[in-house]
């Protein structure tokens, strides 16, 4: 029992370190096209179709599970809340497996990162927050799908650093 609650413990601790590397990833790309991500995060959106996934997530959760009602004013918050949360239960999840299979921290990290982008769409795009692959922009599925990657070699790497 230890040694599982240990494996959940360094995940979550390698969750978060791999979230930090996809937030400076991305803060990166958002420079290169001449914007910035972690100011869009911080900023109240004028309507929550324009809110992050992370914050209309966290609103549909508090009002149909918790009753309680989310305003704009609180996107970025529970936005980044949500964001940091979701990496550190999906590095658990990584420790979790991490501890009974092998490792190759490049190979487990490329997987497991393209296993969350692919998650995060199929749940994503039913409830409508994300676009159908297909239609969105390629150069915005690469940035996705490459932040998911650092996300998910960072998490693989901090892991193996913690064995």
């Amino acid at each position: 029992m230890a040694s599982i609650l240990g494996a959940i413990a360094k995940g979550t601790i390698a969750g978060v370190a791999g979230t930090a590397l996809m937030t400076a990833y991305q803060e990166a790309a958002a420079r290169a096209r001449g914007g910035s991500a972690v100011a869009e995060s911080l900023k109240e959106p004028r309507t929550w179709a324009e809110a992050p996934a992370s914050a209309r997530i966290a609103k549909k959760v508090s009002e149909s599970v918790l009753g309680k009602r989310v305003t704009k004013r609180q996107a970025p918050l529970i936005g980044n809340v949500g964001s940091w949360s979701y990496g550190a239960s999906l590095g658990a999840a990584y420790g979790l497996a991490a501890s009974r299979v092998g490792t190759n921290p490049i190979l487990q990290g490329l997987a497991f990162g393209t296993a969350a982008w692919g998650a995060a769409h199929a749940a994503l795009t039913p409830l409508g927050l994300y676009d159908l692959p297909w239609r969105a922009p390629r150069s915005d599925l690469a940035v996705e799908l490459s932040s998911h990657l650092v996300y998910g070699v960072g998490t693989a790497a901090v892991y193996e650093a913690l064995e």
